[in-house]
């Protein structure tokens, strides 16, 4: 390992500025994924500091999804994540594919199902109207990434279920066999604990981290045309936006 050498004079404390280096490393493949990361004891001998020290900057590494622990084995280094940025309105297929990455879809459930209250509210429905609804696993190179909840305003879409959404994207579908343009979207996002049966279909720790988004996408009209839901994998994905003055 090429070490970078620590300054001891300046303010900022050793144990940032190993983080960083460690950081840094990992970011830029010095690691690789699923490789053994250095154990503490010689992360301890390379840079001369204490235990304690190593230990806060491991213990950063891990609650950010850089490295993770397995007993009896040691500290590997993780998958890195996904982002996704919040500017504009895209596929999982889309995604993945840009990425480089196998997207694999696994229907969970669909069915015509009357509209809870909130997706009522959220599709400016009537209280006794329909609502198609897509549960769908997804999937990148077999690995389980998020989970989504597809309520599509029934009315608009008739006969939906006859497309096999394992294959065809939803998206593409409502463009193509319905004349639906989904031109906009607005966006809730939350950080949550995994459900047991949601952590069970991702084949992670129940409550474990998930971030949570509930989205209205509108059509060309103006008109909100589906409510989503989405389980995205807290040690897999981040989301990203840029601000400007």
């Amino acid at each position: 390992m090429n070490i970078t050498p620590l300054s001891r004079v300046n303010r900022i404390p050793l144990h940032q500025q190993i983080y960083e280096v460690l950081r840094s490393k990992i970011q830029q493949g010095v690691w690789t994924s699923g490789v053994l990361f250095p154990t503490e004891m010689e992360l301890m001998a390379e840079y001369q500091v204490s235990r304690a020290t190593i230990r806060q900057v491991m213990e950063r590494l891990v609650s950010e999804g850089l490295i993770y622990r397995q007993q009896g084995r040691g500290t590997f280094v993780a998958e890195p994540t996904l982002e996704q940025g919040l500017a504009r309105i895209i596929s999982f297929t889309e995604d993945m594919n840009r990425r480089g990455l196998v997207p694999e879809t696994r229907i969970l459930a669909e069915e015509i199902v009357p509209a809870s209250n909130d997706v009522c509210k959220a599709l400016n429905l009537r209280d006794d109207e329909q609502v198609a609804y897509l549960k769908r696993l997804r999937l990148a190179n077999h690995e389980a990434l998020c989970i989504e909840e597809s309520f599509i305003v029934n009315s608009l879409c008739p006969g939906i279920f006859e497309t096999d959404f394992s294959i065809q994207p939803l998206r593409e579908t409502l463009d193509k066999k319905y004349g639906i343009k989904i031109v906009r979207a607005l966006q809730k996002i939350h950080a949550i604990n995994a459900p047991q049966e949601t952590a069970k279909i991702l084949q992670i720790p129940a409550n474990a981290a998930l971030l949570f988004i509930e989205r209205t996408s509108f059509n060309q009209l103006d008109q909100p045309i589906e409510f989503l839901r989405l389980y995205f994998r807290g040690d897999r994905y981040s989301l990203h936006n840029e601000l400007r003055d």
